[in-house]
């Protein structure tokens, strides 16, 4: 294990943030902070909580910084089943219910699906078996070519926006999955696909996706929950779709 001054400077710099400056924003020494770094001073666990605070290092790492001081994790993980999620499992429900009959997913934090709603699954025909066999990863069943990928109107510019937003995750957490993964699909065939420029582009990339209801177009949002204290609760998102036009609400309307 890495010392906790290594990950701590790791942090920093993943941050851009000079030694002082972190200084400043934690209310200590730029020098204090200096021997914490080398090794020169050992953090206590509220030092250790205090600059995972000021650095916003996600629950999962923190738990790593503690360990890497010799402290107990903080923050426990639970998954989306467990009996004390309960409350967060209803209401994740209902947000995926109300938003029919439009498409919405959750998803953890390497992008595999957690729930999904009743919009997702006419816009699935067609996709490889395989890619829809659990855990079911997002982002590659969007851009594989046995995926909805051939039949995304605006591939190169729907697959330059994922890509993109997954490389801000990567710089943000550090995760070497999300790494991996972004080397996966930046390998994958992704061929045709124009770039759509209208209005609307000029706001937001849509997914426009070719279906037996004609071309739909949609506008994604994506909701985190406030003040999370689970690391699984803290790493869920839900992805939501919503029409981008009349003829696409029109379409997935009963």
């Amino acid at each position: 294990m890495r010392p906790v001054g290594d990950l701590l400077r790791d942090w920093r710099q993943r941050r851009r943030l000079s030694q002082l400056g972190l200084a400043l924003d934690a209310g200590i020494s730029a020098r204090h902070l200096s021997f914490l770094e080398t090794g020169r001073a050992q953090p206590s666990r509220e030092m250790v909580v205090l600059l995972a605070e000021q650095l916003e290092v996600p629950l999962r790492e923190r738990n790593a910084l503690l360990l890497a001081a010799g402290y107990a994790p903080l923050y426990r993980e639970r998954g989306l089943d467990d009996p004390d999620f309960a409350a967060i499992r209803a209401a994740v429900q209902r947000i995926l219910a109300g938003h029919e009959p439009f498409p919405a997913v959750a998803v953890d934090r390497h992008w595999n699906l957690v729930a999904m709603n009743g919009g997702v699954g006419p816009l699935l025909a067609g996709v490889d078996a395989a890619l829809l066999a659990p855990p079911v990863n997002v982002l590659r069943l969007s851009l594989h070519p046995a995926g909805l990928a051939p039949r995304i109107a605006n591939l190169a510019q729907w697959r330059e926006h994922l890509l993109s937003r997954l490389g801000r995750q990567i710089a943000d957490s550090g995760d070497p999955v999300l790494a991996s993964l972004r080397q996966e699909l930046e390998a994958l065939p992704h061929e045709g696909g124009e770039a759509v420029g209208d209005e609307l582009t000029a706001l937001a990339v849509p997914l426009q996706l070719r279906t037996e209801r004609g071309l739909l177009s949609f506008i994604s949002t994506s909701m985190v929950f406030g003040a999370p204290r689970d690391i699984g609760l803290a790493e869920l998102a839900i992805e939501a779709f919503l029409p981008a036009d009349d003829a696409t609400a029109a379409a997935l309307r009963p």
